[in-house]
């Protein structure tokens, strides 16, 4: 251990001459761990609500989506889906196909996009973990079940318990001739509804892909997606050129990042703004440093003119008052991650903030290793701006001290 890390560490626990520089070294320690923890705490609470989102997103987005690079729909040859199962890491792969749509519902209307996707659309998504009513079922029977968003459930006043209504759907016939109507329209019953986010509750319904390829007028297998599932533990970086390999440069394929990139590109602009006034506070707590270090330098002069005249240069006083700041800031700091951890534990386990009437019962909050290394790393910045002032001011300091 160096000498100026000795001294530094001997000052900080040392009694003062004066009982206000201990008292304003205490709200300097003080200051620091809660801005620590507050930021601690602010960034984990974006970091619940990104996983808690990002979870919520998976009910409805796959691991790994296909869509044509120009235009609405695409044809696939069953060979090709074959090859695209036989990847390693794929575990399903469903068409989807979606078009926009009128609904109607015992004489109320609104307008939505219909979604027609295959069986194993279950095993692609974890839609079944969100349904409210009802259960997942495309069809049953001769009959073209409809899982509707609870958006839309609320907008069609539809009950799921009425086995007997139905719900219409009409959609712009491609082709329109002078005799025939313009659009089409079909029936389906509704067979559950699913609550994930309202940009999905309140626009899509979902039903088998024939139904909507029917209405649609697709009779040769058009479809506007291919979304796939990826097997626990694989990454999607890996499978995605294979995919793009098998598929040719016709299509895109995103993963569930890429798939909602605008969104999580909004999160963490708040994310990191947040964290820059909060930042901007922990700032302020550094311009107090400034006087404790000052009036420690103060209580300090006859220790640095002894040793000065033992041979200590300017390098040795300024790195001892700089230390004696970090010292400062890393108490401060480290009772603040103790004050965040211990807080975040009462959150997950007995949820200090409650959220009444949401998906979930308890404020979503989400520690990362990461934020503490950037929390470090800003506490540390700061404590060795608003140190060397007074470390400065140490190190110039007069050797000879008058009694």
């Amino acid at each position: 251990m160096s000498l100026s890390l000795k001294i530094a560490r001997r000052y900080l626990f040392a009694k003062k001459s004066t009982n206000a520089i201990n008292v304003i070294s205490g709200i300097t320690v003080l200051g620091i761990a809660v801005g620590s923890a507050a930021l601690i705490l602010f960034l984990s609470v974006f970091n619940g609500l990104e996983d808690l989102l990002a979870g919520l997103y998976s009910s409805f987005d796959p691991d790994v989506k296909v869509t044509p690079a120009e235009g609405k729909t695409f044809t696939l040859k069953d060979k090709e889906i074959l090859d695209l199962q036989s990847i390693e890491g794929i575990a399903y792969v469903s068409k989807t196909l979606e078009e926009i749509a009128l609904f109607e519902y015992k004489g109320s209307q609104n307008l939505g996009i219909i979604k027609g996707v295959e069986e194993n659309y279950r095993h692609v998504t974890s839609i079944d973990s969100v349904m409210q009513e009802g259960y997942f079922s495309i069809k049953d029977g001769v009959r073209n079940m409809a899982i509707v968003g609870y958006g839309m459930q609320n907008k069609l006043s539809i009950s799921i318990e009425d086995y007997l209504s139905t719900i219409a759907v009409y959609m712009v016939k491609q082709k329109k001739t002078s005799i025939d109507q313009p659009f089409r329209k079909r029936y389906l019953y509704p067979g559950g509804s699913y609550m994930i986010q309202a940009r999905f509750d309140e626009k899509y319904v979902l039903t088998n892909l024939d139904f909507v390829q029917e209405l649609r007028g697709y009779y040769n297998g058009e479809i506007s997606a291919l979304e796939i599932k990826l097997e626990e533990g694989t990454n999607s970086s890996t499978v995605i050129p294979k995919i793009k390999k098998i598929l040719g440069n016709d299509f895109e394929v995103k993963n569930q990042y890429q798939q909602n990139a605008a969104f999580f590109k909004l999160m963490n602009v708040e994310k990191w703004m947040g964290y820059a006034v909060v930042g901007l506070a922990l700032l302020l707590v550094g311009v107090n440093m400034i006087g404790a270090l000052l009036m420690i330098v103060l209580d300090k002069k006859k220790d640095i003119a002894i040793l000065k005249s033992m041979g200590a240069n300017e390098t040795t006083i300024r790195n001892i008052f700089l230390l004696e700041g970090l010292l400062l800031s890393l108490l401060g700091m480290f009772i603040g991650f103790c004050v965040a951890i211990i807080l975040y534990v009462l959150q997950k386990k007995v949820g200090i903030i409650q959220m009444h009437g949401f998906i979930v019962d308890t404020y979503p909050i989400s520690m990362r290793v990461g934020d503490f290394v950037v929390v470090f790393l800003t506490v540390i910045i700061i404590a060795g701006l608003f140190s060397w002032i007074p470390a400065r001011r140490a190190a110039k300091m007069e050797t000879l001290i008058g009694e």
